[in-house]
């Protein structure tokens, strides 16, 4: 906007400058031509009244060396009319004219122009006291007509290029004031985005733009009361929780002894320290199961390892094969081991959920230079939708299905710069692929795939055939 603005400014300042220079220039050099003329028309009329008194050559050479330079100024008697007269044609100082251009201006009386060698000349005719024409030849030399004009338009470009810088210094100033608060406007939006809710515009600048600033304000404290009162939301709902599950933490003391009853205390134990980590970061509005930094996350491996154990014991109730592989070296990956337990639970509450009872299952951990996959596929029906299946509070249509289980792993992948993939597995069914990136890490856009060197090595194709072997076959 600001370099436009400069752009627009000095096309139309070198226009008008142009508009008035150029005729401005033309005038000048016309009026120091009529001044030049001007003054031989004086020189010739000083020589006048000596001519209509005397034709002697002396006198009037002192004539015309008092009129002017000699150089410069002729005076041409005509001869007598009279044959027996001894007057002859008379010439005085040096012609430059032509002879038929003189004759021309005896014979009709008016003075004349004509261009010479080096200028012009000024012929103008003066009646003699026997009735002829003489003719008074003015030289007028190119130097004088030109006087003054290239300093004239030296003065004229000069105050043309000063206009014109000074047009454009305006506009860019100008432009500055229009320029740095639509700037910062663009950098509170961005630092909005980016989750900086502090982030707010000064409210400054042209009216138009001190109104966006006022909207955007506006917006962003309706934004912060909106998520505050979110946050108070859950905190209350996951505050509500906590009678049933005294309830259920009762219930479950009283099982006695047995692995479904400490299976059964140690779910209870852990929707406790869920809720509690909800209400937490509810209130302090921060996640607190991000990873810190470098070094931090947790070994996927391990963890995949302890939510099977959890989950084979349910599978042995309900008579499925399961299967895990890739677990046998650590594998770190940089995402909090309560992220990664919450992502496995939802895909395999899924599989418990929407599939039935005997339905075969497996857990895949691939680790790669760039990024480590982990693979949950069963032998169900799988997916008809994937698309709708990723849509956050969409669901399946089933009953207990809120939606949000495939939001929680789609979040946990991005996270790490990644995504979540869902198709066919090897086992009939439906497969779910979590990409997790190593390294650095560049934020991901709902609705935009991210693009990345992959290798065949780590990602085989969906709806192929594929064969995983691990320590553990299906069971």
């Amino acid at each position: 906007m600001r370099w436009a603005l400069v752009k627009v400014c000095l096309a139309v300042t070198t226009m008008v400058v142009v508009a008035f220079a150029i005729p401005l220039g033309l005038v000048i050099k016309e009026m120091a031509r009529d001044r030049a003329f001007s003054n031989a028309e004086r020189q010739a009329a000083a020589v006048a009244p000596a001519l209509s008194i005397t034709t002697d050559r002396d006198q009037l050479e002192r004539v015309v060396a008092s009129a002017g330079s000699d150089s410069g100024m002729a005076v041409h008697l005509p001869a007598a009319d009279d044959p027996g007269s001894e007057q002859k044609a008379l010439d005085i100082g040096r012609q430059r004219a032509a002879a038929d251009d003189i004759a021309t201006v005896r014979r009709l009386g008016r003075a004349s122009t004509t261009e010479v060698s080096g200028g012009s000349t000024l012929l103008q005719p003066v009646a003699l006291s026997s009735g002829r024409i003489a003719v008074v030849e003015v030289y007028v030399p190119e130097s004088e007509v030109s006087n003054g004009v290239a300093t004239a338009w030296a003065v004229l470009a000069g105050v043309g290029i000063a206009l014109v810088v000074g047009s454009v210094a305006v506009a860019d100033r100008l432009g500055v004031r229009m320029v740095r608060p639509a700037r910062k406007l663009v950098e509170g939006a961005h630092e909005l985005g980016e989750g900086k809710l502090g982030a707010r515009v000064p409210e400054e600048g042209p009216t138009e733009l001190r109104l966006a600033a006022v909207a955007f304000n506006s917006m962003a404290d309706q934004v912060v009361q909106l998520l505050a009162n979110e946050r108070e939301l859950a905190a209350d709902l996951s505050h509500r929780l906590r009678t049933p599950l005294t309830v259920l933490r009762l219930n479950a003391a009283s099982l006695g002894e047995g692995p479904a009853a400490e299976q059964t205390r140690a779910a209870v134990a852990q929707l406790e320290r869920e809720v509690d980590t909800i209400i937490r970061t509810a209130r302090e509005a921060k996640p607190q199961t991000a990873a810190a930094g470098p070094g931090a996350g947790c070994d996927a491996a391990e963890v995949v390892r302890e939510r099977m154990g959890f989950w084979s014991a349910l599978a042995e109730d309900e008579g499925r094969k399961w299967r895990v592989a890739g677990t046998e070296r650590p594998v770190r990956i940089p995402v909090a081991r309560a992220d990664l337990v919450a992502a496995l639970d939802a895909l395999l509450g899924n599989v418990f959920r929407h599939t039935a009872e005997g339905t075969a299952f497996a857990v895949d951990v691939h680790n790669g230079e760039d990024a480590v996959i982990v693979l949950v596929s069963d032998a169900g029906p799988g997916i008809r939708d994937p698309e709708a299946a990723m849509a956050r509070g969409r669901g399946s249509g089933s009953a207990g299905s809120t939606g949000l289980g495939l939001d929680i792993v789609r979040r946990l992948a991005e996270s790490t710069g990644g995504d979540v993939r869902i198709g066919s597995s090897v086992l009939g069914g439906t497969e779910v692929r979590i990409w997790i990136q190593l390294g650095g890490r560049e934020p991901v856009r709902r609705g935009h795939r991210v693009r990345r060197r992959r290798t065949g090595r780590l990602v085989p194709p969906f709806h192929r055939s594929r064969t995983v072997r691990g320590r553990d076959e299906l069971r």
